[in-house]
């Protein structure tokens, strides 16, 4: 393999890693899953999609995915104040991943399932 394509690959593993840096953890691509799949979110709609993360930790997985821009929340004044949470632009370009990740995981539960 040339020295060129080996610093191709390498810049291609570093984004890899940058991208799992800000989706790591067991809850945020479910998070943006659920906010993903129905445009926009209530944080009760959030914690009945997302099978047993806590208030606290939705809380904060909520406010990273805000600060990394990929989620926009939203304070409607009604009584009481609802907050909407949806995908920003920037986050919307997660969303064939999503989805190319919802397909592998049918295929792959077939596979376990039938094989």
């Amino acid at each position: 393999m040339s020295n060129e394509c080996q610093v191709e690959h390498r810049k291609e593993i570093m984004a890899v890693h940058d991208t799992m840096d800000i989706l790591n953890g067991k809850w945020k691509i479910s998070i943006i899953s659920s906010i993903c799949y129905h445009n926009k979110r209530r944080f009760t709609d959030i914690l009945n999609d997302v099978n047993g993360i806590s208030n606290k930790m939705l809380s904060k997985e909520l406010r990273d995915l805000e600060i990394n821009k990929l989620i926009k929340r939203t304070v409607l004044d009604t009584q009481p104040v609802t907050i909407h949470y949806q995908l920003t632009e920037y986050g919307l370009t997660l969303k064939t991943i999503i989805n190319d990740l919802a397909e592998w995981g049918l295929k792959h539960r077939k596979v376990i399932i039938d094989g």
